[in-house]
């Protein structure tokens, strides 16, 4: 089973700021819809941010909630995809989760917590 490694959660006050790191030895991410979703306690996991590679350039996608706060990006010499997020809200508390999607492939990390809190 191919293994994504998230790493960069944590605790943060409101207004605050964190950066997800996602990694994967086993697939290359340059040609796989990289994805970050999160769950928060009682809820559906939802998309937060989506990049895409096609023939015409890289796109990235990005929930209502997280437009001009959260950035995704892809490092493709270290194989990394990353989520920075920032003026962090206590309604962005989850847990979130890395997320590669190429054809019928569909790969999810382990999650890594995120909590916003006073």
């Amino acid at each position: 089973q191919v293994q994504l490694v998230e790493s960069g959660g944590g605790s943060v006050q409101p207004g605050g700021s964190l950066r997800l790191s996602c990694t994967s030895s086993e697939i290359p991410f340059s040609i796989y819809v990289m994805g970050w979703y999160r769950q928060a306690p009682g809820k559906v996991r939802e998309l937060v941010a989506e990049m895409s590679t096609r023939s015409d350039g890289t796109y990235a996608d990005y929930a209502d909630s997280a437009k001009g706060r959260f950035v995704i990006s892809r490092e493709n010499a270290k194989n990394t995809v990353y989520l920075e997020m920032n003026d962090l809200k206590p309604e962005d508390t989850a847990v979130y989760y890395c997320n590669a999607q190429f054809s019928r492939l569909n790969y999810w990390g382990q999650g890594t917590q995120v909590t916003v809190s006073s």
